[in-house]
């Protein structure tokens, strides 16, 4: 048996380190695309409208004068500088906060008074359940715990890429998990599942009748998920990660010395002044949560979230205000200019980035503009249509998780797929089957959202965690990364559907 594991394990990798760099990989989607245009150009097919009517799409000939003159207008400012609502941007503010705390040596210090005081035993757990919670904060999981946890497993003298692991599975593959009610997450999928079963006329009820609130209806199964998760999580990394990366080698960058794993009495000094300067960020941050960014109602109805709609500018402000007093205290920031170049040294480690989010950027908006990324969700969605499992839920259920994942490999961004299945799979389950209310398929493609985005080249955020771990291991490839955190997108995968299932079965509500 554990040479079937193994064996399967190892093809999964052999064939992993088959796929060529991210950027490449870009680059050749993008001409593939451009040319499955000129092929399909003119094509239409229709969808199902949140309004119950039929929306037409046609796949455009890229290749025509002002399509060409799109991609040319669009390239720089809207498909790469400003995509995703400026992702990139938000990747690299985050990094000068993050610069700082780490060039002050506030970092290191940190992770060494922590190992000295926490078991590697328990790193596992906190690292899968620290990510998973890190989803309230949108991209602040990727952009901070995960370097975190690879600096921490570092001092600990284990291989980083464990603790890098366990703390992507969590903030990546257990996204939809939480213990938060209404994350945004869980506003967008809810409020979106109340419009598509109302003006279609499916109850927006659950099995035992009662009325939904779309941004509470799953709390129960995604507080109960996030303690699943990360029992889960914890034991992967502890089964099956960490012993095939405690026999690799791996690096340690110039800039951080790990030797002396023991905190100096100077360090514990400066530790106490960023304390303080902690203390003074939390203060800024609390009055401008409460005060000029709080959450307010507009008279349409609509609530605002100025803070959180902020919250990478505000942990960004967290991690800036410490390591500058700590710098300042350790002596290394003396003047002003000291902290202008630690910033800019951060900086420039983001070369790869910038290369890899051009091109990455500029093929998703190129897939989304001649509309093939719909056409791919919408052959995925007819697939599973056409199975007729009239009398057979749980078989639904598995059927439309499995669909969802495997269109999640190719096709990113949870919002944009949710607005074209869920008007589709909520009246048709619904129909099919009348156990399959709005709540069970929403979290059905919760589950399978989530599950499988470690696994693939094309999640946005793919190319930087490789970046990432490429600081302690050079020669690490995107096929590396898929095969290291397979084995959590399979155990996910299959116990959080095992888990949508119990409550199904069972009747137990989702939510509240």
């Amino acid at each position: 048996m554990k040479e079937k594991k193994k064996s399967s394990t190892s093809l999964i990798e052999k064939i992993g380190k088959k796929i060529p760099d991210p950027v490449i990989i870009f680059m050749g989607l993008y001409v593939i695309t451009m040319i499955l245009t000129l092929v399909m150009g003119g094509k239409t097919f229709e969808t199902m409208s949140a309004d119950g009517g039929t929306i037409v799409h046609e796949i455009k000939n890229m290749f025509e004068a002002e399509n060409i003159q799109w991609i040319f207008n669009n390239a720089l400012l809207k498909n790469w500088l400003s995509y995703g609502g400026g992702v990139l941007g938000t990747i690299l503010i985050v990094m000068l906060g993050v610069g700082i705390a780490e060039e002050s040596g506030l970092l290191t210090a940190l992770i060494k008074k922590i190992g000295l005081k926490v078991s590697d035993k328990f790193l596992p757990v906190a690292l899968v359940f620290l990510g998973i919670m890190s989803s309230i904060a949108s991209d602040a999981g990727y952009l901070i715990l995960i370097p975190l946890a690879g600096l921490l497993y570092a001092g600990l003298k284990k291989n980083p890429l464990i603790g890098m692991a366990a703390a992507f599975a969590g903030v990546s593959a257990g996204f939809s998990a939480n213990l938060f009610p209404s994350t945004p997450s869980d506003v967008i999928i809810g409020k979106n599942a109340q419009l598509f079963a109302e003006s279609q006329g499916v109850p927006f009820a659950n099995a035992a009748g009662e009325a939904l609130n779309g941004p509470t209806m799953h709390y129960f199964f995604i507080a109960a998920s996030t303690i699943l998760l990360t029992l889960v999580g914890a034991f992967v990394t502890v089964k099956f990660i960490k012993p095939r990366l405690e026999k690799q080698s791996y690096t340690i960058p110039d800039d951080i010395d790990l030797s002396d794993f023991t905190v100096k009495p100077e360090e514990n000094k400066a530790l106490k002044f960023a304390g303080l300067g902690l203390l003074l960020a939390g203060v800024v941050v609390a009055y401008l949560g409460f005060g000029p960014l709080a959450s307010f109602v507009t008279e349409e109805g609509t609530k605002v979230t100025p803070f959180i709609d902020n919250i990478i500018l505000m942990i960004t402000f967290l991690f800036f205000v410490p390591g500058l007093f700590f710098g300042i205290k350790m002596g290394l920031f003396k003047s002003a200019q000291d902290v202008i170049r630690a910033m800019a040294k951060q900086m420039g480690n983001m070369g790869y980035v910038l290369v890899l989010t051009f091109f990455s950027y500029n093929f998703l908006a190129l897939l989304t503009e001649c509309n093939l990324g719909t056409y791919i969700t919408f052959l995925g969605a007819k697939g599973l249509q056409a199975m007729g499992l009239d009398n057979s839920p749980i078989l639904l259920i598995i059927g439309f998780i499995i669909t969802t994942a495997i269109i999640n490999l190719f096709v990113g961004g949870l919002t944009s797929k949710w607005m074209l299945l869920g008007p589709i799979f909520i009246p048709m389950l619904f129909q099919v089957h009348s156990g399959m209310t709005p709540d069970i398929v929403a979290a059905a493609y919760r589950v399978a959202d989530s599950s499988t985005n470690i696994i693939t080249p094309l999640m946005s955020y793919a190319g930087v965690i490789l970046v990432f771990m490429r600081k302690y291991k050079p020669e690490y490839t995107i096929g590396d990364l898929i095969g290291l955190m397979f084995p959590y997108s399979v155990a996910f995968l299959v116990v959080w559907t095992a888990l949508l299932i119990g409550f199904f079965t069972f009747g137990i509500p989702l939510g509240f």
